[in-house]
């Protein structure tokens, strides 16, 4: 049975009527005042000077916030920040901002935990325990936005790539994605969601009303790898997930990327690399191709590919017509890979900032 979080009232999980209704007896205006202060001004309800002080006070208590600092870790000189969140429940979950010329990215979470057990990631050896409501993404989003801005950036991308299976918490995802877009003003163009091949999710994406980008994370070509890396190829297998693509495909007319956890000796080899090439190429457009250096995690015992490799596979990919890129790391000395910092008892760094949440 699937855990759920208790129903409550959360700031970022409210609707404008919802708002409205806490805001009963106040002036109309003071909706869109706090509406906009939340979402345009980024600012908590007691740094909201327009509003008297009681009411101030009044919205702190009932529009309580659902994340809980437990930590912040800083690296790449300052452009990648890391979040420890505590949430209703005791869980633990994540969220980063990476900071590049001309851009900023938050990954955010949409579970606590992962049921997909992809043995490689350090969230999949975990275990899911339940998933997070809307407000507990959006709020991810917010707090990289007011980060970015106050370091003199602007949030322009999200990423549904952290902890969990963004389409196994569908109307969640759905509906944060839509207030991102809406009350935030990200372009839909600048929101992606990455799932290991949740078919009947794909299918609904097709259908959501905004433009969001897709990226399936495929690790392998044929179903008798896939299977063994990423499991929930048993019940959706290549053949099936590839239709749901291509329907995407269909409804959006834009590209999708294929995710690629390069790991040593098991799907970096040349035959993988064609396998890959023709799955590609009959996808129209054909599909991106985002080449990962595996982060190694307790538990599994394969090691990522050696960077010569990687780049022989991006080379050898490219030569047969498929776009493919190598991502960048960041992060790696805070476990900054999905799920590696809340799987860890003791956090030391250097730089760390702990907020003591008792």
């Amino acid at each position: 049975m699937i855990a759920e979080p208790t129903q409550r009232l959360e700031r970022f999980g409210i609707d404008r009527d919802q708002l409205a209704a806490v805001l009963d007896g106040e002036p109309r205006y003071r909706v869109d005042q706090v509406w906009t202060g939340l979402y345009e001004r980024l600012l908590a309800p007691a740094e909201m000077t327009d509003l008297p002080r009681s009411l101030r006070a009044r919205l702190d208590i009932e529009l309580p916030t659902s994340l809980h600092r437990i930590d912040e870790l800083i690296s790449d000189g300052g452009d990648t920040s890391k979040w420890l969140w505590g949430i209703e429940g005791g869980d633990r979950i994540e969220t980063v901002l990476m900071r590049y010329p001309g851009r900023s990215t938050v990954c955010v979470s949409s579970q606590a935990g992962c049921a997909m057990g992809c043995g490689f990631c350090a969230t999949g050896q975990a275990g899911f325990t339940r998933h997070l409501t809307t407000a507990e993404i959006v709020e991810q989003v917010v707090v990289a936005a007011r980060t970015a801005r106050d370091t003199g950036r602007r949030l322009s991308n999200v990423v549904f790539m952290g902890m969990g299976e963004p389409l196994a918490n569908v109307d969640p995802v759905f509906d944060a994605v839509r207030r991102i877009h809406g009350a935030l003003g990200l372009s839909a163009r600048h929101i992606t969601i990455s799932t290991v091949g949740i078919v009947p999710g794909i299918r609904r994406l097709a259908e959501l009303d905004l433009p969001v980008n897709l990226a399936v994370s495929l690790h392998a070509a044929n179903d008798a790898l896939r299977d063994e890396l990423v499991p929930i190829n048993r019940r959706y297998p290549i053949g099936e997930l590839l239709d749901a693509c291509a329907a995407q495909l269909a409804a959006r007319g834009r590209r999708l990327s294929f995710e690629w956890a390069m790991i040593d000796g098991v799907n970096d080899r040349p035959a993988d690399a064609v396998e890959l090439a023709g799955l590609c190429r009959g996808l129209r457009p054909s599909a991106h191709v985002n080449l990962i250096p595996l982060n190694a995690t307790p538990g599994w015992p394969t090691t990522g590919s050696p960077p010569t490799r990687i780049a022989d596979f991006r080379d050898r990919l490219e030569a047969l017509g498929v776009n493919a890129t190598v991502r960048h790391n960041r992060g790696t000395d805070i476990d900054a890979a999905c799920g590696q910092l809340a799987g860890r008892d003791a956090l030391s760094s250097p730089q760390r900032r702990r907020t003591d949440t008792g």
